[in-house]
């Protein structure tokens, strides 16, 4: 189903996150994930986008969903997950994780954002009317009004490197 336009600043957010998802999938795949070159990039996404991002979805998303019974159940899920991935920006800004917790994130979040589009959005676009989910898509554009609408530039040390570069190995 096509994302209707109220939602689709979400869902292009959710591709910024999901870029960094498979980024550190592919860096801990290759042997290259070390956390403490993580730290920066992934606390600088919360303050510069998730941040924004989640405000928007508890108070604009969620509770037009919970009008329907079907998704209350879903949106209690979510919220519980958006404790967690909290908890996980919380400890990048203090240097805190560790090569599990940094895969266990990539994890989490890729499930958290997959979960939203794939059952929430669908779902809240069948039982939503146009003019509900306009008015709600007013109100998260509201919310992201001061987000910058471009993804954060990893640093050499978080960057997708070439099978090549990392055959050939630092320097």
């Amino acid at each position: 189903m096509l994302r209707d336009k109220s939602l689709i600043p979400l869902s292009r957010q959710h591709q910024h996150a999901l870029a960094l998802c498979v980024r550190i999938d592919r860096a801990e795949k290759a042997g290259e994930l070390h956390a403490e070159s993580w730290h920066a990039e992934i606390a600088d996404i919360f303050e510069g986008e998730i941040r924004h991002h989640f405000d928007a979805e508890e108070k604009d998303v969620f509770p037009a969903c919970a009008k329907f019974p079907e998704l209350r159940g879903l949106v209690q899920e979510l919220l519980v997950e958006h404790g967690e991935l909290r908890s996980y920006f919380e400890q990048a800004k203090q240097g805190a994780m560790n090569r599990e917790s940094l895969v266990a994130f990539g994890e989490k979040l890729s499930g958290h954002i997959r979960k939203e589009e794939r059952r929430l959005f669908e779902r809240l676009q069948q039982l939503a009317g146009a003019e509900e989910l306009a008015a709600m898509g007013e109100c998260v554009a509201d919310h992201l009004r001061e987000v910058a609408d471009s993804c954060i530039v990893p640093d050499t040390a978080t960057r997708l490197r070439s099978k090549e570069e990392i055959e050939k190995g630092p320097g």
